[in-house]
């Protein structure tokens, strides 16, 4: 049997450590399908039922592994599919390759059936991007490929024609006019050096001991470097806050941490960025400016991987290029201990008022039922080193506020993209990752309406995920974007009646469970957790409690204000809804 170019593929795929492709199969990739066919031992092919999806299931393969996430689809409109989850990888800056499709070389340029050129369409989310048009250039290609998708933390693309799949392996049928070779390059990345300059390590230092009031941002570029961050934390006796994609850098009941920060984020962590003298930025970028200390208001000290992006967002004093973990332990002995602890325990007084208000709201005693007690119930029963995927919209702030990182717990969602649907996939994705650990998927059913066929994907190849679906039956965070912005909500929820993903689950054999009642949610939670195999349970929760930002601010007040006044159409509801929070957390 001759060695075709899709053996070639897949081989240095497997020499690169590559064990996982996800994608569809299709006329445009016959040939890569053949090859993974040949070499299954090596690499093992993930049938999905949407390319999105198989897009999704390599980001959030890479992101909870480091290690380069693969998606594969067949030309035309299914290499389209693919550019959402694409994106997702590309803002949040993990590495994915994404293999292509081509119509067959005689072909190309005459309007042939699907015959979209995808090399060109994704130049802009991609690190390389290359059309192969030589079989004994391909190895060489792969290694670049991988090697820019490492390096440049982004995507990379190849794309294939029909025809050179299928053609033997070591064929260059060209004659060569220039006295070139076939090059020949090795499956090798080195990364850079993570260690910062010696003088930029000093400076910081000579900034951050300093400082009487400082205080830690830390992001998804520091979750390999728990240890280092609470080192750092204690020798400065310096509060830490958490970017959402970076929850689980340190455990959320550590007495460093005010959580986060945004309109996601809690009330200590907006007073924080007020108050502090030096922020030291980790491993973030984080884009909401709004958030951040006025310019000039506070020094600024960052730790930061790409020189592109160190200080990006605020007048940085200090920035320094390096590893998150390699970084902090090069500096920790420049530090000095401080042994004024005032500031410390002056937001951990702060941060114990705010947790209570939090738990004072996972009551189990209303019905509607709480999503914040929806959230409670799945933190209190998971595992203590379950991974948790969440969609983007009101799911998001609940799993930020009531998903509690402990222990080996971890979390992932859709950062800087915050795209709908991904939550689903990146549970599929973990789980292969992962299949010894408990992976949960809480998402909205906007979001898990989206992709919701990836559930009988999981039942396919008997992965044992849990889904958790918080049913508002509305897409609840652009709702509560409308009152915000002064608007009454308006084409944001779907009309009766509310639908029943648990039906859905069990078709495809999985558990299914659909609650309304608060009292039956720890029961349903528990057995879909104890279920072997996938599992979903669908919970109708309070469709007008809102996700208020940790600190309202007085614009924000009024614009919510002037929605009511306007005539927004569940205002009683949400009326009742936010007094009966207020009472709770009062009476707590």
């Amino acid at each position: 049997m001759p060695r075709i170019l899709a053996e070639s593929l897949i081989e240095r795929l497997a020499e690169w450590g590559v064990d996982t492709v996800f994608g569809l199969p299709g006329d445009g990739i016959n040939g890569i399908m053949e090859g993974l066919r040949r070499h299954r031992d090596k690499v093992r092919f993930v049938l999905v039922h949407h390319e999105e999806a198989a897009a999704f299931m390599a980001t959030g393969y890479a992101k909870a592994t480091g290690r380069i996430g693969v998606c594969l689809a067949t030309s035309g409109p299914d290499g389209l599919h693919l550019m959402n989850g694409l994106y997702d990888a590309k803002l949040d800056h993990v590495p994915v390759l994404a293999i292509t499709g081509m119509q067959e070389t005689s072909v190309l340029g005459t309007g042939y059936q699907q015959e979209v050129h995808l090399e060109r369409l994704f130049a802009d989310l991609t690190e390389y991007n290359e059309l192969v048009t030589n079989p004994v250039q391909l190895p060489a290609l792969v290694d670049a490929a991988v090697r820019h998708a490492y390096a440049r933390r982004g995507v990379a693309h190849l794309t294939l024609p029909n025809d050179l799949q299928v053609a033997d392996a070591d064929a260059d049928p060209w004659q060569h006019v220039a006295p070139a070779r076939p090059p020949h390059t090795a499956p090798v990345y080195l990364p850079p050096p993570g260690r910062p300059r010696e003088e930029d390590l000093r400076r910081a230092a000579a900034v951050l001991n300093a400082a009487e009031r400082p205080a830690l941002l830390v992001g998804a570029g520091a979750l390999h470097a728990k240890q280092e961050v609470l080192a750092v934390a204690e020798t400065l006796s310096a509060p830490v806050i958490k970017t959402l994609p970076g929850k689980a850098v340190i455990p959320d009941d550590s007495p460093y941490t005010t959580g986060g920060l945004g309109l996601l984020g809690t009330r200590p962590s907006e007073e924080l960025v007020d108050d502090v003298d030096v922020l030291f930025m980790v491993g973030t970028n984080f884009p909401y400016t709004q958030h951040l200390p006025p310019a000039g208001a506070t020094r600024v000290v960052q730790l930061e991987a790409d020189p592109v992006r160190a200080g990006a967002r605020m007048p940085t004093e200090v920035p320094m290029i390096g590893d998150a973990k390699e970084g902090l332990r090069a500096l920790l002995p420049l530090l000095d201990r401080k042994r004024d602890t005032r500031h410390l325990a002056k937001y951990q007084a702060k941060m114990a008022a705010w947790r209570a208000d939090m738990h004072a709201l996972e009551t189990a005693d209303r019905d509607p039922v709480a999503p914040q007690y929806l959230a409670s119930v799945l933190d209190r029963l998971c595992a203590d080193d379950a991974i948790l995927t969440c969609d983007s919209g009101t799911v998001a702030t609940w799993a930020a506020r009531h998903w509690t990182v402990r222990d080996g717990r971890e979390f992932y969602l859709s950062g800087n993209l915050a795209s709908m649907a991904p939550g689903l996939p990146y549970a599929i994705a973990m789980q292969h990752a992962f299949p010894g650990r408990q992976v949960i998927a809480y998402i909205g059913d906007g979001g898990f309406a989206m992709l919701m066929a990836e559930f009988l994907t999981a039942a396919q190849h008997r992965l044992p995920i849990k889904v958790v679906v918080n049913n508002n039956n509305s897409l609840g965070q652009i709702l509560w974007e409308q009152m915000v912005l002064g608007y009454p909500e308006h084409g944001v929820r779907y009309a009766e009646p509310w639908s029943d993903f648990s039906g859905w689950a069990r078709s495809c054999r999985g558990y299914g469970a659909k609650i309304s009642k608060a009292a039956d949610v720890e029961s349903a939670v528990a057995e879909a957790l104890a279920f072997d195999g996938p599992a979903l349970v669908d919970v109708d929760v309070n469709p007008d409690e809102p996700p208020l930002p940790g600190k309202v601010s007085y614009e924000q007040a009024k614009k919510f204000a002037q929605a009511f006044l306007k005539g927004q159409p569940r205002r009683a509801s949400i009326a009742t809804t936010l007094f009966k929070d207020r009472i709770q957390q009062m009476g707590e």
